[in-house]
């Protein structure tokens, strides 16, 4: 693996508080708006604060994949909800917290350690999560069936 790598993203205002993003090596598009929660903010799109706090998810996730992997764990599912916390501190708005709420069901009861230590290290080597600055924490659940 490269040391270094480049993600092209672009984004063109369409109207009012939308925009549309894309990135050339993508083959979808996205709206992304101001959320509701602001002035003239628009319900039913995504915005930069669910998407930062998505990135962060979605990372936990695709890291897990490549931990299991090397840890040989057998899991049937993973699935994990995240809920980012956006405050204004010192007169500046920023998403102070994010919590993540894996869920990744095993086949063993002896496997619970094993899937519990992927989960940790995963989000520890999430680069994402290394990224931003916000505290991001987990709150895990692993089920036996």
């Amino acid at each position: 693996m490269e040391n270094m790598h480049l993600y092209e993203v672009e984004v063109n205002w369409l109207h009012s508080r939308v925009g549309g993003l894309s990135s050339p090596v993508l083959n979808d598009s996205i709206e992304v708006a101001t959320p509701p929660e602001f002035n003239k903010g628009v319900a039913g799109i995504w915005s930069p604060e669910h998407l930062l706090v998505a990135a962060v998810n979605s990372c936990l996730m695709t890291t897990f994949l490549a931990v299991a992997e090397n840890f040989k764990l057998d899991y049937t599912h993973f699935s994990s909800k995240a809920v980012g916390k956006l405050q204004t501190v010192e007169g500046k708005m920023w998403i102070t917290d994010i919590i993540l709420y894996p869920n990744v069901v095993i086949t063993e009861e002896a496997q619970r350690e094993k899937a519990e230590k992927v989960l940790l290290k995963s989000e520890k080597a999430c680069l994402i999560s290394n990224s931003v600055k916000s505290q991001i924490t987990m709150q895990i659940q692993v089920i036996v069936k």
